[in-house]
């Protein structure tokens, strides 16, 4: 596979995973704002498939970074490179932690409200600029 087709894949898992870190913590957001248990049972659903669907596009995105970055040398050695695997570990962290929240939800044991929420749906925003202006801008 050459390298544009590579990156072409690449991009296209990395946007379709975002979509989910976007829209996840917005879906708790909800959930930690409702009392009504038949909307928290939809909703809950709802956090449960989006996480199984994102989580495999997360990975492809992943591995065919790592493949751009290995096979191709892309930015190895480089200091942009080095922010945006920082940034990308960032990433993985927080779709860590979505899993983590969405089982409190399911136990029933979330002990954060909605303003939590609204504040953690920023964390991939940030990354993404962070990666944006790293694979774009190369600063460093």
């Amino acid at each position: 596979m050459t390298i544009l087709w590579v990156k072409t894949f690449h991009i296209l898992f990395v946007v379709s995973w975002f979509a989910g870190l976007f829209y996840l913590p917005r879906i708790y957001v909800n959930l930690a704002q409702t009392t009504q248990a038949e909307s928290q049972a939809l909703l809950r659903g709802m956090a449960r498939r989006l996480y199984r669907f994102m989580t495999p596009l997360g990975v492809l995105a992943l591995v065919l970074g790592l493949w751009l970055y290995l096979g191709y040398g892309l930015g190895i050695g480089q200091a942009w490179m080095h922010i945006k695997l920082g940034a990308v570990a960032g990433l993985i962290v927080f779709h860590l932690l979505c899993r983590h929240h969405l089982r409190r939800f399911e136990a029933g044991t979330n002990t954060h409200d909605q303003r939590y929420y609204r504040w953690f749906n920023e964390i991939p925003v940030l990354l993404l600029l962070l990666v944006l202006i790293m694979v774009v801008v190369k600063p460093f």
